[in-house]
């Protein structure tokens, strides 16, 4: 009897899916818990792996919606040591065909005008291409626009000078590799920076709910993470315990699970603040979108070497912008300049974050 392979269920709020990719092919040969196919929905990538071994019937092609729970292939049964290529091979027809019969030669053609050539108009279709929307695609694009509807987003800018973790980086880093099996990153500096700066003004570590407030007791980071079907904010959780070697690991842990589609709704849950960092592909200066219900992010950006004024004299320095996007109905001016300053002062004066960590 075959064995039926269903969509699994991945979240009680998802329903349908995307089969992106069949990593096993019409009539493969598969072992038990080998990877079978990508399912793509609106809030993470899930691999399925086949529940027995046998031969794979494919029910349903990539690229098609399809529901939670339903059949999209069925694998056979078959004895052990045989494989799909030992099938009995399918009987040869008979050619019955007639034989050919001749006939004389064509009466040779008279001259004739040479016809004209039509010119053809490049159709519309060749000028663009359609496609349906990822599901994952469709839920980034609804996040933003519920985003800008429902929070009174405002944006203040900062700069803050890189030179001191750059030293520190540049003097820890052999060290700090060796013995954490981790590259020490820019990225942990500012989640710490972040930490500190939401402890200290309270007010951005928290969010509405319809008529309430909700204030936040714990300091769950995401970050956000960009990969080829689209954005990903994997949250790091209770960041004031984590040192920066545990953040560093986990950072790149959730990367590779990003990049490989094994991110989880678990991954992705939470969260009381986001950072972007979009210095990584170039960009000097950005606007970063609230990651609803949150109530802060902060955007990152291009470190850039600029002539700025210390003690009077004109000197060169590694400068990087800042930005904090923040609900303006939980968030007063003053107390989302205040906490940008907070985090410009950790990261100008990295050795408090490390004798705190």
């Amino acid at each position: 009897m075959n064995i039926e392979v269903k969509i699994p269920a991945v979240g009680e709020s998802i329903t349908s899916g995307i089969l992106s990719i069949w990593h096993k092919k019409d009539g493969d040969r598969v072992t038990r818990d080998e990877l079978l196919f990508t399912l793509e929905t609106d809030k993470v990538s899930q691999e399925v792996t086949a529940a027995d071994s046998g031969i794979l019937h494919t029910k349903v092609p990539e690229g098609q919606e399809v529901k939670i729970g339903e059949i999209v292939a069925e694998i056979e049964p078959v004895a052990a040591g045989t494989t799909a290529a030992e099938a009995p091979a399918p009987m040869p027809v008979e050619n019955t065909a007639p034989a050919p019969v001749s006939t004389p030669p064509p009466p040779a053609p008279t001259l004739v005008p040479t016809p004209t050539l039509q010119v053809q108009p490049p159709s519309n279709e060749s000028r663009a291409t359609r496609k349906k929307l990822t599901p994952l695609r469709r839920k980034i694009a609804a996040q933003l626009v519920m985003a800008q509807q429902t929070a009174a987003i405002l944006t203040t800018f900062n700069e803050c000078d890189m030179s001191a973790v750059m030293a520190l980086r540049k003097e820890l880093q052999e060290q700090f590799t060796k013995k954490h099996g981790a590259k020490l990153g820019f990225m942990s500096f500012f989640i710490k920076a972040v930490v500190d700066a939401l402890q200290a003004i309270p007010a951005i570590n928290s969010r509405i709910d319809g008529e309430d407030l909700i204030l936040n007791n714990s300091y769950d980071i995401g970050v956000a993470v960009g990969t080829d079907r689209g954005l990903v904010v994997p949250v790091l959780r209770n960041c004031d315990t984590l040192g920066f070697a545990d953040i560093e690991k986990n950072l790149v842990g959730f990367a590779t699970k990003a990049r490989e589609g094994r991110i989880s709704l678990s991954d992705l849950s939470g969260g009381v603040f986001s950072i972007s960092n979009g210095g990584v592909y170039g960009s000097l200066l950005s606007t970063p979108i609230l990651n609803p219900p949150q109530s802060g992010i902060l955007g990152m950006h291009k470190i850039q070497d600029r002539a700025v004024v210390v003690n009077g004299q004109v000197v060169v320095r590694p400068m990087m912008y800042l930005a904090l996007s923040y609900d303006h109905r939980v968030v007063d001016g003053k107390e989302a300049v205040t906490f940008l300053i907070r985090i410009k002062d950790c990261i100008e004066n990295p050795a408090r974050l490390l004798l705190n960590a």
